[in-house]
């Protein structure tokens, strides 16, 4: 039975989280969870809590085994966009957007 977590407003570029999510899918829960944990981006980190978050809920909720699961689907989505305005020279201003995604994560048993 699958199991999902979904973390929105993550204050970090869908593009970003996407390349972590490419990944990790289809691998066994612990083996992603060994390699996001010691990946070097700061993105990782949201991943990884997202996982971990799957992992409990199939845990607690629907009673499955943490040592079977594997990510099925992993997905990051546009999420809004903030925009904000820079001062520039001469009176001018510039546009600044602040991206921000929201990840769906879902886990199952393995065949």
């Amino acid at each position: 039975m699958p199991t999902k977590a979904i973390f929105k407003n993550i204050r970090v570029s869908h593009k970003r989280i996407q390349l972590l999510a490419n990944m990790v899918k289809g691998k066994n829960v612990n083996d992603a969870l060994d390699i996001l944990k010691f990946y070097p981006s700061p993105s990782a980190q949201h991943v990884y809590k997202a996982v971990k978050s799957a992992v409990s809920n199939a845990e607690n909720n629907d009673m499955l085994n943490p040592n079977r699961l594997v990510i099925s689907t992993i997905f990051a989505n546009k999420g809004l966009t903030i925009k904000r305005f820079k001062p520039m020279a001469r009176g001018r201003a510039g546009r600044v957007s602040k991206f921000s995604s929201h990840l769906t994560v879902i886990v199952d048993e393995e065949a």
